[in-house]
């Protein structure tokens, strides 16, 4: 039997089966009868071949820990507060993202001056993204 259903002011006809009587009601403790057999058989599934997968082209990932200041999570940077050539203080907010509908402020590990900022505000990063790097 087809049917025309309206659901959020769009319309969609489907096709709905009836059951025969016997089928819709089980006595309690009683086991279900076996599933009807497929009309062509299970479908069969593809399997992909595991092999390494390159890193994301994008930013430089960083060389180690004193590089700079990678990103901790993936989403959108909301603001950059520092620029090439500013000095900044361990624990300085240097970058904020947002992710998830929340603010996250990034702090510089480490004391130094900032020798690049390969993103800018509105930028999406990924987890471990370079966001600023020292000198």
């Amino acid at each position: 039997m087809k049917l025309k259903i309206t659901v959020h002011g769009v319309a969609y006809e489907v096709e709905v089966e009836v059951l025969d009587a016997q089928d819709e009601m089980l006595a309690p403790g009683q086991p279900l009868p076996p599933p009807p057999a497929m009309a062509h058989g299970p479908a069969a599934v593809a399997t992909a071949a595991t092999s390494p997968v390159a890193p994301p082209s994008g930013s430089p990932a960083l060389a180690g820990d004193d590089a700079g200041v990678a990103s901790p999570i993936a989403g959108t940077v909301l603001e950059v507060k520092v620029r090439v050539g500013d000095q900044v203080a361990a624990g300085q907010e240097v970058v904020v993202i947002e992710a998830m509908k929340m603010e996250t402020a990034i702090a510089a590990p480490r004391a130094g001056r900032v020798k690049a900022v390969p993103v800018a505000a509105g930028d999406s990063v990924r987890e471990t993204q370079l966001l600023v790097e020292f000198e």
